[in-house]
């Protein structure tokens, strides 16, 4: 068992992180504590993460857009959907392994 406390700020990139993965938060947060490479699987429910996530970023990119304000937080979001986006077209739309950092 392992416990650890977060900022609202780092649940919602997990929560995020988790869906655009297509795997567990157990799964994922494993993964990532062992350094290990994320799997993305292809299936509906991680193209549904990732229409989500991109109608999100577009209304942020909007909105800041209109007050000239940057987010590290988006940025973030934008950068795991990219290499998301790019495994899928490397390994055509089986899976998306990539390597997170």
């Amino acid at each position: 068992m392992v416990s650890f406390r977060m900022s609202k700020e780092e649940q919602v990139q997990l929560q995020a992180f988790t869906k655009l993965s297509g795997q567990s938060k157990q799964e994922y947060l494993i993964n990532r504590a062992l350094q290990s490479d994320i799997v993305v699987q292809g299936n509906s429910r991680t193209y549904k993460a990732m229409r989500e996530m991109l109608g999100y970023v577009l209304d942020e990119l909007k909105r800041i857009e209109s007050v000239n304000e940057t987010n590290d937080e988006l940025l973030e979001l934008i950068s795991q959907i990219n290499k998301t986006m790019n495994g899928f077209k490397e390994n055509g739309n089986k899976k998306s392994p990539y390597a997170t950092t």
